[in-house]
């Protein structure tokens, strides 16, 4: 048999990788995840020297049990939410692409880990691998450090596939229509609509990092897909962390103000294919207890998740980049 028969009978590996969670609501199991990501010097690019007793000696030990009591108003009977729905979602492309394709999962931190999903690959004989970012708009915090990690991955595995990366898809027409089904079932048709991006620290975009305009286009496209006029919808950033200047206008301070403005507010978060504890906690229970009793009147959008609409476009997103590889 040829290199290329062999090359068409071998899977296609597709490696969803997403960021990660604690293995568990425990200040412990907490604090061992944070450790790992705020170490992780593309997400943290201070020196080490100024950095890391900072980290250890003052923000490990006093965000650990604080985020432990909050991802446990979360946590569900099969773990952490982001994992599951992570886990549903690969199994649910798995299935839309078929037998041609072996989709496995990754966490950029924590479980499963990047070397056991690629060796899960390797071992089903897929002689190429498409990374497929769980993260829609393009930063070296998430798709950079993740792309990162599978290369040294890869090199601890001593194995070298065929390695592709999946295009950002901030503005891709199935993942837009994907999420303006969301916001549709949620919204009746005058309320105002909110998009809600992870935040950045403004420093990393004036460093080149695409992030902000992935962002602003992803909310244009969705505004366009709904048919909001200009004034009928606001983009904000959400999960500020540090003293440095992060990306505005901030979640926390401008939807208390539109939700004095208005009857009722929807907001969603395009950012997050997944439910995490960004969603369903940080905007689902604790912006809403900001707003002053009005929180009833605060319709959070569930994520893609595993829907099918997002779980095609997905299953679309690579047979597009296989066909071109």
């Amino acid at each position: 048999m040829s290199a290329e028969s062999n090359r068409a009978a071998s899977p296609l590996g597709v490696l969803f990788v997403n960021l990660g969670s604690p293995s568990a609501p425990t200040p412990a199991a907490v604090h061992a995840y944070l450790e790992e990501f705020l170490s992780d010097p593309m997400v943290v690019d201070l020196p080490r020297w100024r950095w890391a007793p900072v980290r250890r000696l003052f923000i490990l030990p006093l965000r650990a049990s604080k985020s432990a009591a909050l991802y446990r108003k979360v946590w569900t009977d099969e773990g952490a939410p982001l994992v599951v729905f992570s886990r549903r979602f690969a199994a649910a492309l798995a299935r839309a692409l078929g037998p041609a394709y072996r989709v496995a999962l990754g966490m950029r931190y924590g479980e499963p880990a990047l070397t056991d999903a690629l060796a899960e690959l390797r071992d089903a004989r897929c002689e190429r691998v498409l990374v497929f970012p769980a993260f829609p708009q393009q930063s070296r915090t998430t798709t950079g450090t993740a792309v990162l990690e599978v290369g040294r991955a890869l090199r601890t595995l001593a194995w070298a596939p065929s390695l592709g990366v999946l295009a950002p898809y901030f503005a891709d027409a199935g993942f837009v229509r994907a999420w303006a089904a969301r916001v549709r079932a949620a919204r009746a048709e005058d309320e105002h609509v909110v998009f809600s991006f992870h935040g950045l620290p403004v420093r990393y975009v004036e460093e080149g990092d695409p992030y902000r305009d992935h962002c602003e286009a992803t909310a244009r496209a969705l505004a366009a897909e709904l048919g909001l006029a200009p004034g009928r919808w606001t983009l904000v950033y959400q999960s500020r962390f540090g003293r440095e200047p992060w990306l505005e206008p901030e979640a926390a301070r401008v939807v208390p103000e539109l939700a004095a403005a208005h009857e009722r507010l929807v907001i969603a978060a395009p950012s997050f294919p997944c439910d995490c504890l960004e969603t369903l906690e940080e905007l689902g229970l604790r912006l809403r207890e900001s707003l002053d009793g009005n929180g009833a009147n605060l319709a959070v959008v569930p994520c893609l998740n595993d829907d099918p609409a997002w779980v095609r476009a997905g299953a679309a997103l690579v047979l597009k980049a296989a066909a071109a590889s």
